[in-house]
């Protein structure tokens, strides 16, 4: 059976298409998902992305556990800091998921996967903490006790401003707690939608989600789906797990070295990494900027002088652009300006290829 978000009715009551979703049944748009994208590009709107993982892990072995097991640096943020990293597999260093790292309290992180991936994350955990947690560890799903509302937009701060005040002045990619007609949560300047800032992430206790959707809606946030999502973080040039990262696909070919952290000694996935580092990649990932409105997609070839050179892992229409766009793994001597063809259901479609984000964001 689907997994349901505690807004489950609050988007029914808004007439939602609701779609499956890593295991969820999750909201995909409300109106359209070109007027949603436009919405959070030029205003602001609020998704329900509870479908997204949620593992606190807790104790003063918390830290050395999770430096280890991750990529990123933790000595780079401190308590009250956010930060992108990966969970990489230890014989080949294929990203078995992305993740966001909010460290809430002084021993204490939210450690938040992707849908489909928690169970792996907690299991990568615990083994981490039986090896290397220096101290008590604990590691405990808690995706179940509670949402994520993400307010997103050039207007998001002004909208949890008027709904949920406390909330409004956390930095960009910091955290803090948050308390809500009691209910006890954090609030953290974090998205995935673009820009210097895109907004704020709330995260609050299942029983209080309602009221705190119904606030930011009623405040001025328009409610967007996933579909929405997906078009802005592509506009964005942000990697999607399952296309852009995942089995096969490392951070070095996806772009993304800097979040492997080699300077801080050993961490699961090392070895086979800098192995690939120091041998260089055979594949990388670029943008597409295609020459008019056709829309390449998953799966596509991408060539030049008709011998194929790379694959498309992502393509849809840029609302803001109104041109197609494109995330594809190509051949490393591929340089950014070269002219490419992608061949979209046999018809070949000039494009070029460009370093994302597609569109330059304004901060918030």
């Amino acid at each position: 059976m689907l997994r349901q978000s505690p807004l489950d009715a609050e988007h029914r009551a808004l007439g939602a298409r609701m779609v499956e979703f890593g295991g969820w049944e999750m909201p995909i748009q409300y109106t359209s998902v070109l007027e949603e994208h436009r919405r959070c590009r030029e205003h602001s709107v609020v998704f329900d992305v509870s479908h997204l993982g949620s593992v606190l892990v807790a104790g003063p072995g918390a830290e050395p556990m999770l430096q280890w097991a991750l990529t990123n640096d933790l000595a780079r943020i401190g308590p009250g800091g956010t930060q992108y990293t990966h969970l990489l597999d230890p014989d080949d260093a294929h990203v078995v998921d992305d993740i966001i790292v909010w460290w809430v309290g002084d021993d204490e992180f939210m450690v938040m996967p992707n849908a489909s991936n928690t169970s792996r994350l907690v299991a990568a955990l615990e083994d981490a903490a039986a090896q290397h947690a220096v101290g008590e560890c604990t590691v405990e799903d808690v995706t179940a006790s509670r949402a994520i509302l993400a307010v997103q937009g050039p207007e998001a701060r002004a909208r949890v401003t008027q709904a949920v005040p406390e909330a409004a002045d956390v930095a960009h990619l910091a955290v803090k707690p948050l308390t809500y007609d009691g209910a006890a949560g954090f609030a953290a300047g974090t998205g995935y939608t673009g820009g210097d800032d895109p907004g704020i992430e709330l995260h609050v206790p299942a029983a209080a989600a309602p009221a705190v959707w119904r606030a930011l809606v009623d405040a001025g946030a328009q409610p967007a789906g996933l579909g929405a999502r997906d078009t802005l973080r592509l506009e964005a040039g942000l990697p999607l797990h399952g296309h852009e990262l995942g089995l096969g696909i490392t951070p070095l070919q996806a772009g993304l070295g800097w979040v492997a952290r080699f300077e801080k000694g050993d961490f699961r996935g090392r070895e086979p990494l800098l192995a690939e580092k120091e041998r260089g990649v055979t594949r990388r990932l670029r943008g597409l900027l295609v020459r008019g409105r056709q829309i390449p997609r998953e799966g596509c070839a991408v060539l030049v002088g008709g011998t194929k050179v790379g694959t498309v892992t992502s393509g849809n229409f840029s609302p803001m652009l109104e041109q197609g766009i494109a995330l594809a793994f190509l051949s490393p001597d591929v340089a950014v300006g070269a002219a490419v063809e992608i061949d979209i259901r046999g018809r070949m479609t000039e494009a070029e290829v460009v370093q994302p984000p597609f569109v330059t964001i304004g901060a918030t």
